[in-house]
């Protein structure tokens, strides 16, 4: 991944780290009661209904719920490309050197500290699934990009 930030100065370190925090945020506002199947299904719902009128309703269940897993996977895979791109533009050897290993193990604490805090929302719940599903999708990234980076290196020479 060619550097993004070539000032690693203050203002190279927030251009790297500061869209991961955001995203976090984001991620954090998302697994709250705002986020949850019945808030969703406010502009969901309607939607659906608006491109398939005859849907039945356990088929408008199951569309609700794909999409909702699905964006596990997409919430997640983001996570993982921001913090690989902290990782690639750091300034320390250390973090460039393991940067598709960090962002995995990022993904897992922070989907980990997700599911935890959505335990205690009477509107969400916290399962292991969930964490196993955003790992797949941060994984899925990573390795998508390193696959692209070996693929590239290999057709350059």
């Amino acid at each position: 991944m060619a550097s993004v930030v070539s000032d690693n100065g203050r203002r190279g370190r927030l251009s790297a780290y500061a869209p991961v925090f955001l995203w976090v945020a984001v991620i954090f506002y998302l697994s709250s009661d705002s986020g949850s199947m019945n808030e969703t299904s406010r502009f969901l719902r309607p939607l659906v209904l608006f491109f398939f009128p005859d849907i039945s309703e356990s088929s408008l269940g199951i569309i609700h719920g794909i999409v909702r897993k699905s964006a596990h996977v997409i919430e997640y895979a983001v996570l993982a490309l921001l913090v690989l791109r902290a990782m690639s533009t750091s300034h320390f050897e250390v973090l460039r050197r393991y940067k598709f290993v960090i962002p995995i193990l990022f993904v897992i604490a922070i989907a980990s500290i997700d599911e935890f805090n959505q335990s205690f929302s009477s509107a969400r719940t916290g399962t292991y699934q969930d964490v196993l599903l955003d790992t797949a999708g941060g994984i899925t990234a990573v390795l998508a990009v390193w696959l692209w980076t070996r693929f590239r290196r290999v057709s350059s020479d």
